[in-house]
């Protein structure tokens, strides 16, 4: 059998229809005992997934599961909060080591982007005051190319998501994110130097610094996405209850960091115009003062991206690993066109829900800034201080803190989760920009303003706690491992082409027209989230590669797991008629037997590493109850007709039964066996 596809998950069981009508998974298999059984139900019954008899959390009726949800939770975060405390007292600032090496290093390349990202949209009015003939009235500079700053940022980012996802899918996710740090130090570079013999001249620098720098931006998405995703996963064949519990919390704190981003550019600008403009904010804006502004701000953050290539080249060596691991499972040596081809056969409505809801998404993420003018205008008649602008746009970026931060906390909730986060962000986005829509002249009065204002905040806050994070995380999490940066790398450009979509539209119509135009976006967003976009919160990963191995063997129907439970579905793959097949009975005998394949295949690489004389080298640790159970049930016969292998003592030697093996296989299923 080797490594092809469906062997490394083990033989199908045999399986009939499921007579009792109850999705529980608690009989007894064969002649195993009560302590096997227990063993076996720890392994494949996880306690924060399934209650006692064996039910799955989404097959409770709806007061049971809000029970078992909050009981969950409650001890998790008991258990958290006690690990805090024994973290401080053995070492008050361990919390914060922990937090900067599990959250903040990960989302580096993020913070980074966040602050150049922004950083262009912030420095553009220092550039219109400072340089009114060029980026005002056009007289020394060409109008296309100062407008390109805006496009051609954006085209950037497109290139480097679809190009960096693929390649992250082809070559690795490590080389992807090594290549994404040398790409934005090297942009940095770029940026800081950039000059001309004229005006215009240097605006094309400026402009085609940016794009090149954008390329790397885009590919910080799907690398951040799916290497943070898969680090929570674990090596072993259980997933880890970290995966299952707070795998959205893990990305998502990863993501934040580009909110932190634009904060500390927009605080470090203010404090450089601040410095060299000898402690005045408002105008006028001298040249050179404006020239020392942009450049250290854009040679800061090229010092922390020259880190980050070090720490990436030499300090994330395993980032690949799962994408090889499933790789060698299909026989794949390159880039997977297959799987690519049947993602979009199999999964093609949440190809659609996550490229279009980041389409919308971006619209309005884009479009928030309409208010920001609006209401500073209104408050502070005649202020020409760039300052003004900044200092709101920085109580802004508190805000979307805020709704970063709800949004890691709640995400993982199973009661609420990743679905209705994302409808309940984008219906609030819509309020907030139809209500101004058709009563504008009352909130752009002094009369509305603060309204106006409050509004302005709040589409902020429900685009972070919602759409704007949900997007992140759930356009890697739906699809198989092979083509997950592919598949998130194509969505975030679709979203960014929404950002373009917003540029250009921008220039041909009016601020109100404007606020009558977008609201639309947020309300398609949440319908198209509602129809074709599944839930995946508190879905174990590993059983979603386990279904797409079946897929990829051409045996779907065989497939009876929770990855196809209703809840875990769409509403457009239930209409389909996806979920048919899922039968936690069934499906929990075939998880053994294929447990078995597993230990069989153990057990034969130790006896031909026994005749040829080798060191032993486990890669399983097989409790004694497990190998006992295979052990004196191993003459059986598989789906296929033929009789198991057979080992004596003497073949086995002590490879059995000691519960010892492997270090290198996730924690849950060691304490577990």
């Amino acid at each position: 059998m080797g490594d092809q596809s469906m062997r490394d998950y083990g033989l199908a069981a045999p399986h009939g229809p499921n007579m009792g009508g109850q999705h529980v998974a608690t009989a007894d298999i064969g002649d195993m005992n009560g302590a096997e059984s227990s063993v076996f139900r720890s392994l494949l019954l996880p306690e924060d997934s399934y209650d006692a008899n064996g039910t799955y959390w989404a097959d409770m009726g709806i007061g049971r599961r809000i029970g078992f949800v909050n009981k969950v939770n409650n001890a998790e975060a008991a258990a958290e909060l006690k690990s805090i405390g024994r973290m401080m007292k053995a070492d008050p600032l361990s919390p914060v080591s922990y937090y900067m090496r599990n959250m903040v290093i990960p989302g580096a390349g993020l913070l980074l982007e966040g602050y150049v990202l922004f950083s262009i949209g912030n420095l553009k009015p220092l550039f219109q005051a400072s340089f009114p003939g060029c980026w005002n009235k056009y007289k020394v500079c060409n109008k296309t190319w100062t407008q390109a700053v805006d496009y051609l940022e954006i085209c950037g980012i497109i290139v480097g998501q679809i190009l960096v996802g693929i390649l992250g899918d082809w070559l690795g996710r490590r080389w992807g994110l090594i290549q994404d740090a040398i790409i934005m130090f090297l942009g940095l570079l770029m940026l800081t130097a950039s000059w001309g013999t004229t005006l215009n001249g240097w605006v094309i620098c400026y402009v085609w610094a940016l794009f090149f720098y954008g390329i790397g931006v885009g590919g910080e998405y799907p690398m951040t996405a799916t290497s943070g995703m898969e680090n929570a996963i674990g090596s072993g064949k259980v997933s880890t209850r970290d995966d299952r519990l707070h795998r959205g919390r893990k990305v998502t704190s990863a993501f934040l960091m580009q909110g932190w981003g634009q904060f500390f550019n927009q605080v470090i600008l203010i404090i450089l115009l601040l410095i060299f403009h000898s402690g005045k904010s408002g105008p006028p804006y001298d040249r050179l003062v404006t020239q020392w502004t942009y450049r250290v701000s854009f040679a800061i953050p090229a010092v922390g991206t020259l880190w980050l290539v070090y720490y990436r080249t030499y300090k994330m060596r395993s980032a690949s690993r799962q994408l090889q691991l499933a790789k060698k499972k299909q026989s794949v040596t390159g880039y997977d066109i297959k799987s690519l081809g049947m993602t979009f056969t199999y999964f093609g409505g949440r190809v659609f829900a996550t490229a279009s809801a980041w389409f919308a998404n971006d619209v309005f993420f884009y479009g928030n800034k309409l208010f920001q003018g609006e209401f500073i205008a209104a408050l502070h008649p005649g202020d020409k201080s760039v300052v003004t602008n900044w200092t709101w746009n920085l109580v802004n970026i508190v805000v979307a803190l805020v709704g970063y931060y709800l949004a890691s906390f709640l995400i993982d909730n199973k009661l609420y989760g990743r679905k209705w986060m994302q409808i309940v962000g984008f219906i609030g986005c819509f309020i907030c920009f139809v209500i101004p829509a058709f009563n504008y002249n009352y909130y752009t009065s002094k009369a509305g303003i603060h309204k106006f204002m409050a509004m302005y905040f709040l589409s902020s806050f429900f685009n972070q706690f919602g759409p704007n994070s949900v997007t992140f995380i759930t356009a890697a999490e739906v699809f198989p491992t092979p083509v997950r940066a592919s598949a998130h790398g194509f969505s975030a450009a679709c979203g960014k082409l929404g950002a373009l979509t917003a540029a250009v539209l921008y220039n041909y119509i009016g601020v109100q027209e404007r606020f009558i135009v977008v609201p639309w976006f947020g309300l398609a967003g949440a319908i198209i989230t509602y129809v074709f976009l599944p839930d995946t919160t508190g879905l174990d990963l590993k059983e979603q590669e386990r279904r797409w191995a079946f897929i990829r063997a051409g045996r779907e129907h065989e497939y009876h797991g929770v990855a196809i439970h209703p809840q875990h579905l769409s509403l457009w793959e239930r209409l389909w008629g996806v979920g048919k097949f899922y039968n936690a009975e069934e499906d929990y005998n075939q998880r053994v037997e294929e447990m078995r394949a597993d230990w069989e295949s153990s057990m034969q690489r130790r006896v031909a590493e026994k005749r040829a004389g080798e060191v032993e080298v486990d890669d399983d640790d097989w409790s004694s109850e497990v190998s006992t159970f295979f052990e004196r049930t191993r003459g059986g016969k598989g789906n296929n007709g033929s009789a198991r292998p057979q080992f004596t003592e003497q073949q086995l030697g002590n490879g059995h039964g000691n519960g010892h093996g492997a270090v290198d296989i996730d924690d849950e299923k060691h304490q577990a066996l």
